[in-house]
């Protein structure tokens, strides 16, 4: 099942395996229920979650039912627990929006929400991130994950959010980060696709971001609080909504 699961997310085209998808959780939420972990999106609990990764995949981490990782659960329980996000008006911005929180999004009607990405068929607005099509200070909230990783300039398209956030609005850009490398690494020499998912986590990823991330967000103008969500909960609570120990969330202000 393992190797099945592996060969169709790496070889079905996003686009597909979107559609796919919204045939294949009621099945795969059928065939693994259970009491062992529970995804906090929704509440629906499952004797196992499936094994997900590039490479060397992680057991437990991708959810049966929303089709969340870890990084999705944790942003979820972060603005549930820590913000106005699902009670306050806000007009959001959702960048390559996840299938895990697009239509619970969607369906919040105290959001004004607009996605947008260049290919996602779930995007209401196709748009290149360095060259946003929307005014100054326009956005309340804008949600970025794991896309910076992806784009060559993402100083240009750090600017870009920054532009069009309000003043006083908060982002947040999750990315992959390895925390034990103090400076972001980038080699444009390295083009072979297997050797650049080995460095760099996936084949089409530009950089492996180190801490010096938030600095650089800063340098753009953003506040930045670090935020390591998972020392909040219990462990218990880490291990059941199976969680990344230590992930950091990067939450940023406009003044």
């Amino acid at each position: 099942m393992k190797k099945i699961f592996k060969w169709i997310l790496n070889t079905i085209p996003r686009p597909l395996l979107i559609r796919l998808s919204y045939v294949a959780r009621p099945i795969l939420a059928w065939w693994l229920r259970g009491d062992r972990f529970t995804d906090p999106i929704d509440g629906k609990s499952f004797r196992a979650f499936l094994p997900y990764g590039y490479g060397k995949q992680r057991n437990n981490v991708l959810s049966p039912s929303t089709l969340s990782l870890e990084r999705h659960r944790l942003l979820w329980l972060y603005l549930q627990n820590e913000t106005n996000f699902f009670t306050a008006p806000k007009k959001v911005l959702h960048f390559a929006p996840e299938q895990a929180f697009y239509q619970l999004f969607r369906n919040q009607k105290n959001l004004d929400y607009t996605t947008t990405d260049l290919l996602s068929p779930l995007a209401d607005v196709k748009a290149d991130i360095c060259n946003l099509p929307f005014a100054d200070n326009t956005y309340d909230v804008i949600l970025c994950n794991h896309v910076l990783e992806h784009i060559p300039d993402d100083a240009q398209a750090m600017r870009e959010l920054y532009r069009v956030l309000k003043p006083g609005g908060m982002g947040i850009f999750q990315i992959p980060q390895d925390v034990n490398r103090a400076v972001t690494f980038a080699d444009d020499s390295i083009t072979d696709p297997k050797q650049r998912a080995e460095i760099f986590g996936q084949y089409d990823h530009v950089r492996v971001y180190g801490r010096d991330y938030f600095d650089q967000l800063r340098s753009i103008g953003f506040e930045v609080s670090e935020v390591d969500y998972t020392q909040k909960l219990s462990a218990d609570l880490v291990e059941r909504y199976c969680l990344a120990p230590g992930e950091i969330i990067p939450v940023c202000y406009k003044k």
